[in-house]
């Protein structure tokens, strides 16, 4: 359900991932989402988000790590060329979706507004936590190659800046040329601070 809640956020968005879809896509009983998520579509795309979050955190840690900022980040951006591709173009970033959707309740006519914002600025805080930390990521993996921490710091935002939108742009223009362009512009910026 989590994965498949997951899945839906990065093809279809924040307001059409509902309860009723999610169990439709996985194809669960109804039944089951209110056992394992007894705090409904809130806690159900919290733990979404969390795992869509781990899937680009583990392979970005592991990437860099391995093969240092550059060649790290060329596998991390070919990484993305296999999802857009594989998807036919539908597959976004899910911790994008949530950033840029406002959160609504299922419940038609029954949604409190207050409860709302609580529940979009709990994931907007959720999100800005996963972005962080994919920053911290690439800007140690800069620092460890000799980039001094202002232009580390900069330059790990200004990847993460670059790939969410050329991800963005390639899905509108159904093709990996946005997405090859700006890994173009941000290797050169990595490599000018190696140098």
């Amino acid at each position: 359900m989590i994965v498949g809640a997951a899945d839906l956020l990065r093809r279809k968005g924040l307001t059409a991932t509902s309860m009723r879809e999610v169990v439709r896509y996985s194809n669960t009983p109804r039944g089951s989402i209110a056992h394992h998520f007894p705090g409904g579509k809130r806690q159900l795309l919290e733990a979404a988000v969390e795992h869509a979050g781990r899937e680009v955190t583990e392979p970005l840690k592991l990437l860099l790590h391995k093969y240092g900022p550059v060649n790290g980040m060329k596998r991390f951006v070919d990484l993305w060329r296999k999802i857009l591709e594989e998807s036919d173009y539908q597959a976004g970033c899910a911790v994008l979706a949530v950033s840029v959707e406002q959160y609504t309740s299922d419940q038609r006519g029954e949604a409190e507004p207050e409860l709302e914002a609580q529940i979009q600025t709990q994931l907007l805080n959720q999100a800005n936590a996963i972005f962080v930390q994919w920053r911290e990521i690439i800007d140690s993996s800069l620092r460890e190659a000799g980039v001094t921490k202002a232009r580390s710091h900069s330059l790990a935002l200004l990847a993460i800046a670059a790939i969410e939108g050329s991800v963005a742009l390639c899905r509108a223009a159904r093709s990996v040329e946005p997405l090859d362009l700006i890994w173009g512009e941000v290797k050169r910026s990595f490599e000018r601070e190696l140098t």
